[in-house]
């Protein structure tokens, strides 16, 4: 029960300044002895009260910021419901092919933002165009799509969000990570309201994560607020390094 309820705190803090919760309270989950399927939907259903609490503590940075991540979160609401359903039904050779790809993609975007920022920003000054505040069809497309993934696992689900944002959004990467919060946590929620009426919760696991995760949000939060752009930046390649390490060695 400790370490649940750590790995869940843990999982918090790094989600609501990264993301990658998922792969510390998944190993725990399953070492206590729960079957692959009922540590994910545990696990989901857990983590909700830490991504709710993180975004609580970058609601500063939300700010000016509602038109955009209601549009979002359309797509993150689809995105996370079709991922519950494909956890449920499909076989998970494909996810496990697909996602060390996904992830190792995303942490090159985030590493080199600035350098592709600056090209970007060379061209629409060429053609005399400016970014789109919402960030386009391509955006929500792209979002929606790494919904999918998060309602199926999670596991690096904010790298990819900031990836993409990053390179689409003329924004500071802290506010970014504020909306990357509010849309992990709709994920979360879609994903484990299906799973509640399709699939078998450990009730133990996913009280001490939810109480864990929701401590962890706020006080990452906290923190990472904190952080210059370069930090954090570095921060979510070193934590998405990992990630893909461990999901490589699965």
């Amino acid at each position: 029960m400790a370490a649940v309820f750590t790995a869940g705190f843990g999982a918090g803090a790094i989600n609501s300044v990264v993301g990658s919760g998922t792969l510390i309270t998944f190993p725990v989950l399953l070492a206590t002895g729960l079957s692959p399927v009922t540590a994910t939907v545990s696990n989901a259903l857990g983590l909700i009260p830490g991504s709710v609490s993180g975004a609580v503590g970058y609601r500063k940075e939300l700010r000016g910021q509602r038109r955009r991540v209601l549009r979002l979160s359309v797509g993150a609401l689809l995105g996370g419901l079709a991922g519950a359903t494909l956890l449920l039904s499909l076989s998970a050779d494909a996810f496990e092919t697909i996602v060390p790809v996904l992830v190792g993609l995303a942490l090159v975007l985030v590493a080199f933002q600035p350098r592709i920022n600056r090209l970007v920003q060379r061209r629409r000054e060429r053609t005399g165009t400016s970014p789109r505040r919402d960030g386009g069809p391509l955006l929500f497309t792209g979002l929606t799509l790494a919904s999918v993934y998060g309602g199926y696992f999670a596991a690096a689900q904010g790298i990819i969000y900031l990836s993409l944002m990053g390179m689409l959004l003329d924004e500071p990467l802290q506010r970014l990570n504020a909306v990357k919060n509010v849309l992990s946590a709709l994920v979360n929620t879609v994903a484990a309201l299906f799973f509640l009426f399709a699939a078998d919760f450990d009730w133990t696991a996913v009280a001490l994560i939810a109480a864990g995760s929701a401590l962890g949000g706020y006080a990452g939060a906290k923190v990472g607020r904190r952080f210059s752009p370069a930090v954090l930046r570095t921060l979510v390649v070193a934590v998405g390094t990992v990630a893909l390490v461990q999901l490589l060695l699965r």
